[in-house]
């Protein structure tokens, strides 16, 4: 079964993913931790080779057996991750990695487009949401910015997002839509845990 999460920077998809796969006893995989990968790679060697990098996501994040967790979580690397997403050639690449694992065992995903392009027959497809303000209250509380920074980045990244060719953020036409505006962690991952129970059990 693959329960597939996406929605934009900020809607509380990781926190979420890690805890309903915790719930669910499923394997949890942070797709935009792959992207981010990338994009510190491209940052050390611009020309590198995509096909020749090792990207492993779990606990840790290792770039070549590097441990890169918070390398790649810098601002520049965050910067640099949404332009190296809209790369048709990078996406090809990653979501055929992607499709790779998931074909294997019970997966908890989180990203931009799981259920739209990676996964489009996962089980279940949820679209995290949350208000601007509140997801940049978010991302400021993790980083120690200035809101009004933040917000200031995470419009021009929403944008981008939305706009490019390759793979736009949307929600997919079957996803449960969940603003998590103003609800407890608890709340967001007993409701789609208990609807990831029920379509097991069916």
């Amino acid at each position: 079964m693959l329960v597939a999460i996406d929605g934009p920077a900020g809607a509380g998809k990781s926190t979420v993913a890690r805890a309903v796969a915790r719930a669910l006893g499923f394997t949890y995989l942070d797709t935009g931790a792959m992207y981010r990968c990338v994009a510190l790679a491209r940052l050390r060697q611009p020309q590198g080779d995509l096909a020749a990098l090792r990207i492993e996501v779990g606990e840790l994040v290792l770039l070549d057996g590097e441990d890169v967790t918070g390398a790649i979580r810098e601002p520049d690397v965050t910067a640099h991750a949404s332009h190296v997403a809209a790369d048709p050639a990078v996406r090809a690449a990653m979501v055929e990695r992607q499709r790779a694992l998931f074909a294997d065992g019970d997966w908890v995903a989180e990203g931009r487009d799981i259920g739209t392009v990676v996964a489009p027959a996962a089980e279940l497809k949820i679209y995290l949401d949350a208000s601007d303000e509140e997801r940049a209250r978010r991302r400021a509380e993790q980083t120690g910015r200035p809101v009004d920074e933040v917000l200031a980045e995470q419009r021009d990244r929403d944008a981008r997002d939305r706009e490019r060719a390759a793979s736009p953020l949307h929600a997919a036409a079957d996803a449960h839509v969940i603003d998590t505006t103003g609800l407890s962690l608890e709340e967001v991952v007993e409701r789609i845990a208990a609807r990831a129970k029920e379509l097991q059990s069916a």
